[in-house]
């Protein structure tokens, strides 16, 4: 089986294919090679995670200056 490219992934995909990685590096009986492998595949999904989360986070401040609120940081009571 294939592995999807990470670009084409969504964000909930990612994530799932992160946790599989970092399983994998954690049992620890991965051959060296391999090790490194999932690593690289491990720092591309998690940039990849990053990214849309800063695309979602955008999307958002969009939003609410759009609605005249204020943006950035937003105090607990202002939820």
């Amino acid at each position: 089986m294939t592995e999807k490219p990470v670009a084409s992934m969504t964000f909930e995909e990612a994530m799932a294919a992160l946790e599989q990685v970092v399983g994998a590096l954690e049992k620890g009986d991965v051959p060296l090679d391999q090790s490194i492998a999932l690593y690289e595949r491990g720092a591309a999904l998690k940039a990849h995670c990053a990214g849309k989360l800063k695309d979602a986070e955008e999307k958002v401040e969009m939003i609410r200056a759009a609605e005249g609120r204020a943006v950035g940081t937003v105090a607990a009571e202002g939820l």
